[in-house]
């Protein structure tokens, strides 16, 4: 599923160039000793889909290819069928919305309207080569492609994730410069201060992260220097020293550690050495823009709020808002 020919030679000029190496090995020990039940399913299914050739791609205002004509002309009824239920297979698709051929893979999130947000504040990509740390099934990778970007590398190590992009490359394009490799930050190699990529993206990982400044320092790692950062995260209302530590679960999330201010957020990334700090983007995440679909029909965000007041989550915290704030190496 992961091709690492493709991958060394879409970063063979780049500050990524030197450690083309050491991507195998890093994917063969994270996945030592993991056994999934659906691993040889999820290999099969890659094996059974069909062949689909044809129709346009479109990675600039969405991420897409194809339509219902060019889908009836190649499959029957009954082989649409059994393609929809392939990748339904697949749920619960959390990032996107996809468009395979007509069909419209409905995402729990609403990911285009944070790119549409984030999008006019940030360097243009043209050209850049591009990290998207904690990536999910990768849509943003594909929406930064859309923008230009000369390579890039989304790492998750969720394995679903992995199928679910592997289905998004073998009908996207499998010589496309971009990659996901099932890795978390704290499997990138060590890199020298001189290379690294022109742009990280951190978008929904901080609060995950037992150690929010250490996150940002592995963050500030992958950067060459002059590089930017763009970083989303849930944030609360306060000022600069304003921090809460949910005790015990956050909107039924059990890992979820610091959910600094906007402005905390912005100080720490400055204590780490970050420049031009700019909170881009505030908006309170909307049932809108997080809901269950067909495509992820399991509890979201309507049943993680006090359901008499949805300014508060289930345990009583500050229902999500999420910050984006850019920064400068």
């Amino acid at each position: 599923m992961i091709n690492y020919t493709q991958l060394e030679k879409d970063f063979i000029d780049t500050g990524l160039a030197e450690y083309a190496h050491f991507w195998p090995r890093a994917v063969e020990q994270k996945m030592q000793g993991f056994t999934h039940g659906y691993t040889a399913q999820w290999q099969k299914l890659m094996d059974d889909l069909p062949v689909l050739s044809g129709g346009a791609l479109e990675l600039k205002a969405s991420v897409g290819i194809g339509d219902a004509q060019l889908l009836d002309q190649q499959l029957n009824s009954a082989e649409k069928s059994k393609f929809v239920s392939a990748l339904k297979t697949l749920s619960p698709w959390r990032k996107g919305p996809f468009d395979l051929y007509g069909i419209h893979i409905d995402t729990e999130w609403r990911s285009d309207w944070k790119w549409d947000r984030l999008l006019p504040h940030i360097s243009p990509l043209k050209d850049r080569t591009v990290i998207d740390v904690g990536c999910g099934n990768g849509y943003h990778c594909w929406r930064m492609l859309g923008e230009g970007a000369k390579a890039v590398l989304g790492i998750d190590p969720t394995q679903k994730f992995l199928a679910q992009f592997g289905v998004m490359k073998r009908y996207l394009g499998a010589g496309l410069p971009v990659h996901l490799l099932p890795l978390g930050i704290e499997d990138m190699p060590k890199i020298k201060e001189s290379e690294g990529v022109d742009t990280v993206f951190s978008m929904g990982v901080l609060y995950h992260r037992k150690s929010p400044i250490d996150h940002l320092l592995d963050l500030k790692a992958l950067l060459v220097p002059g590089g930017e950062l763009i970083l989303e995260t849930i944030v609360i209302d306060g000022d600069e020293n304003t921090v809460l530590v949910p005790q015990g679960r956050y909107a039924q999330m059990r890992n979820i550690w610091f959910l600094p201010s906007a402005k905390a957020l912005a100080s720490w990334l400055k204590k780490c050495g970050f420049k031009q700090v700019k909170i881009v983007d505030v908006a309170v995440t909307s049932l809108d823009e997080q809901r269950a679909t067909p495509w992820m029909d399991f509890h979201s965000l309507s049943n993680f709020l006090d359901p008499v007041d949805n300014s508060k989550t289930i345990e009583g915290h500050p229902a999500p808002k999420r910050a984006i704030i850019v920064a400068q190496l």
